[in-house]
């Protein structure tokens, strides 16, 4: 028999390895319902550990991950280098404010201005951050640059647009569920159909507006897709009306699409460009508006700030992202994977079950008839089978596993999608 000390030791190792639990499912459940807002309605998993595409529950049953911590995981869970780099830095000096210069946000805004190609960086935490940093950037610009009457600037953005849930977001939001009750809302936003440049020429002609902001492919609405040229017509029609085009790649950036940037697709670069989730490698929160200095200027000391914004042990994080995004084809892989698997699915998914399939890269989403089932109930026969993944919306499923994964995983997985999906009755 293992002596008592033997046994605590060796429960203490599992327990570091992450593969054993003294919790149930059921009491974390229990714990975070009692204890926790209830701002989410979390699929029904209690999970502990996450390795590179996987994830383990409490009970040790091990999921694909295509969700990917809503695109922060691109890397995978716990990639070596990230988590290298975050214990590194956070043994030297973690946090300092910008109230001091530190020695690393220098090599983390040289890096992420020259990977793409702006002039200055604005380091920021989150991503509703980061977007309303643009936000502020545009307005600020329009009243020293274009010249518009003070207090009168208008941002124009896309129906369907998901950027957070602050006050400033949900005010440019079309969805009930994300606006309702929060009112009196931000002044001078207003919303255009997503994919219709006649549209757009109409609403930024105004000469009081300063910027347009979309997401190059709507996330939260659907993996929408844009027609080919949208975003060629985008730039175009921003740069013939003077007025700046804000990017929103938190979620499409960073390889997730099969390119480093969505916009990639059609060689155009926006005029202030934003970029979170994975910037973080998935452990630590960093997010960024890139942008020139005619346009980055306007911001003065003291006018707009963060307390975490690039510090030391996020600068370093952020860093260490980017080179694995170069160094290691995650793009490529992207691209390549994402191919494999909108055939795979478009050949082999019951039409008469899924009305659609669409996407980029491994950002996709499949569109589930209502007549068969919900979108949700299928999440949980997808969890009951071994895999993860959330609906965006009744009838919407996205999958967006980490962008690490491997061809012999990508076809693992998509049998369970096709087995789960396939043996739905009506």
């Amino acid at each position: 028999m293992l002596s008592k000390h033997n046994l605590v030791l060796g429960l203490a190792k599992n327990i570091r390895k992450g593969t054993w639990r003294s919790i149930s499912s059921k009491e974390v459940f229990e714990k975070e319902e009692k204890y926790a807002a209830h701002n989410y309605h979390p699929l029904p998993v209690a999970l502990c550990k996450g390795k590179g595409v996987y994830m383990w529950d409490v009970e040790n049953k091990r999921y694909f991950d295509y969700l990917s911590g809503y695109s922060a995981n691109n890397f995978g869970h716990c990639h070596p280098k990230i988590l290298e780099a975050l214990e590194k830095q956070s043994k030297i000096l973690h946090h300092t404010s910008r109230a001091f210069f530190n020695d690393v946000l220098g090599e983390y805004a040289e890096k992420i201005t020259k990977l793409f190609g702006y002039d200055k960086v604005l380091p920021m935490n989150t991503g509703v951050e980061a977007d309303d940093t643009a936000c502020k950037l545009a307005r600020k610009w329009g009243y020293y640059k274009k010249k518009i009457p003070k207090n009168q600037a208008k941002i124009i953005f896309c129906s369907e647009n998901f950027w957070g849930r602050s006050l400033a977001a949900v005010s440019a939001s079309t969805d009930p569920t994300s606006f309702e009750g929060y009112g009196p809302f931000m002044p001078g936003f207003s919303c255009i159909p997503y994919n219709d440049l006649k549209a757009l020429e109409v609403a930024i002609s105004d000469p009081l507006v300063c910027a347009f902001m979309v997401e190059p492919i709507q996330g939260e609405a659907g993996i929408k897709v844009p027609d080919e040229g949208y975003l060629k017509g985008v730039r175009e029609l921003c740069t013939k009306h003077n007025v700046l085009w804000i990017a929103d790649e938190i979620q499409t950036g960073l390889g997730r699409t099969g390119k480093r940037l969505a916009v990639d697709y059609e060689n155009v670069k926006p005029d202030i460009l934003v970029l979170g989730k994975a910037l973080g490698g998935g452990v630590y929160p960093v997010s960024a508006a890139l942008a020139d200095d005619s346009i980055m200027l306007v911001i003065e000391p003291g006018t707009h700030g963060s307390t975490f914004g690039g510090n030391p042990l996020g600068s370093k994080v952020g860093i260490e992202a980017l080179n694995i995004l170069e160094n290691e084809n995650v793009a490529e892989n992207a691209n390549a994977m994402g191919k494999i698997f909108r055939k795979e699915l478009q050949s082999r998914l019951k039409k008469e079950i899924v009305t659609d399939i669409r996407g980029k890269g491994l950002l996709n989403a499949i569109v589930i008839n209502s007549n068969y089932a919900e979108a949700w109930n299928v999440c949980l026969k997808l969890k009951e089978n071994g895999l993860l993944a959330k609906p965006t919306h009744d009838d919407i499923i996205r999958f967006a596993p980490p962008l690490i994964i491997t061809e012999e995983e990508i076809h693992q997985s998509i049998e369970i999608i096709v087995n789960t999906v396939n043996n739905i009755s009506s």
